[in-house]
């Protein structure tokens, strides 16, 4: 028997905010509870508040070339005790262009494993059945628009690096209405943030987001709901089953980044792993690190070299 999540993105249910330290942060808000600040709508049309909360978010990227955070993973299992087997810690050590990472398991004992090659990303990477840490989400400063691959990729695949320097000039705009991915169903206030429901108008495999809550001032993302699947298998009969994620932001050196992320598997599923929590800890922008960390060739010569 085992468990694989497919192609992770976000859930559900009412969120819980762990910050990383240093890593400042919006408390968590339960969706349909009563605030006494009034939150004004937008005079904008629901299209066009979505384009907003999409080139906020965008404004801040390419993410800074070098990335580094702790990855928690917590698991119950069928009678909600911690499950052990599929609850674990890694250190990961990033270079953002495209991907490459150099990660370490952490044990609750203190032990600290050997040197393990990865490809943080959201929805993208098809792991082996005997390292589902590699289909983990991250790293923390995903792309959360970003629609989902129409397969899994493997880990040697790399990724189109994102545009860096600055843009050309601005010669003249022409606004589109058409909002190519999703439709706006609407746009309303919730508990002091801007709350907008959306739903695909193509590939709902790939078009996950659901709900999305922002500042209203600012149109920055605090949370985001989405969808996804869970496979369970039992030899090789596998049954499918709707998940539900909640990504909970924050921000470092103004950068958005995830800082927790809850999962729930729906559909009357209620065996192991049906909940699951991640926490992105200590995350931090470094200026520089080895390029041997992201060549996984390299990892041989360099045992004694081991980043702790």
């Amino acid at each position: 028997m085992h468990h694989r999540l497919c192609a992770l993105l976000l859930m559900g249910a009412a969120a819980v905010l762990v910050a990383a330290p240093g890593v400042a942060s919006t408390p968590a808000r339960a969706p349909g509870a009563s605030y006494a600040a009034a939150v004004p709508l937008p005079s904008m049309s629901p299209d066009d508040v979505f384009y907003k909360i999409r080139e906020v978010f965008r404004s801040h990227r390419p993410p800074p070339p070098y990335e580094t955070y702790t990855l928690v993973r917590q698991n119950d299992d069928a009678e909600g005790y911690p499950d052990y087997a599929d609850s674990y810690t890694f250190h990961i050590w990033m270079r953002t262009s495209d991907k490459a990472a150099l990660g370490r398991e952490f044990s609750r004992l203190g032990a600290i494993g050997q040197m393990e090659f990865m490809r943080p990303q959201f929805n993208s990477v098809d792991a082996p059945e005997d390292h589902p840490e590699l289909a983990d989400p991250g790293p923390p400063t995903a792309d959360l628009f970003e629609p989902a691959p129409a397969h899994p990729h493997p880990i040697s695949w790399v990724p189109t690096p994102e545009p860096t320097g600055t843009m050309p000039p601005v010669i003249g705009r022409v606004n589109v209405s058409v909002n190519a991915d999703y439709y706006v169903v609407a746009v309303n206030a919730d508990q002091g943030l801007l709350h907008v429901v959306l739903t695909p108008r193509r590939d709902p495999e790939r078009n996950r987001l659901r709900e999305l809550w922002v500042d209203p001032r600012t149109f920055e993302l605090e949370k985001v709901l989405a969808t996804d699947r869970f496979e369970y298998c039992v030899g090789h009969r596998c049954e499918t089953y709707p998940t539900l994620f909640t990504i909970t932001l924050g921000r470092l050196d103004g950068m958005p980044v995830v800082t927790h992320i809850h999962g729930v598997v729906e559909g009357g599923y209620n065996s192991d792993d049906r909940v699951v929590e991640y926490s992105f800890e200590n995350i931090a922008f470094p200026h520089s690190l080895p390029s041997w960390y992201f060549d996984p060739r390299d990892y041989a010569a360099h045992i004694q070299d081991a980043p702790t």
